[in-house]
């Protein structure tokens, strides 16, 4: 084999690997669907610090492929309904799971 042709097969498996390394599966995200998640977090966190009602809560907030949940502790059933409200506002949340409880 040249080194040509050597260089080309390692450089196709090199990136074979790459793309391979870098996809989705039902459990775990690719790459740019990581970020994209990271985006819409901070979107929610931000939207529900935005809420006076909701600034004393405590929301954690986590997304994986676009499913945002919701978990940690509120004073009020309205502040859940808000909060869920408010996660599904933004741009790219595709569903909302609600694990928020009651002080």
């Amino acid at each position: 084999m040249t080194r040509t042709n050597f260089f080309t097969a390692f450089l196709l498996i090199a990136l074979t690997a790459l793309f391979l390394g870098c996809a989705s599966t039902a459990k775990q995200e690719g790459t740019g669907e990581y970020v994209d998640d990271t985006v819409i977090t901070t979107k929610v966190k931000a939207a529900i610090l935005g809420e006076d009602s909701l600034k004393s809560a405590e929301i954690n907030v986590e997304t994986f492929k676009g499913v945002v949940q919701l978990s940690g502790f509120v004073n009020s059933q309205a502040d859940i309904n808000k909060a869920v409200q408010v996660a599904r506002s933004i741009k790219g949340v595709q569903s909302v799971k609600n694990s928020m409880r009651l002080k």
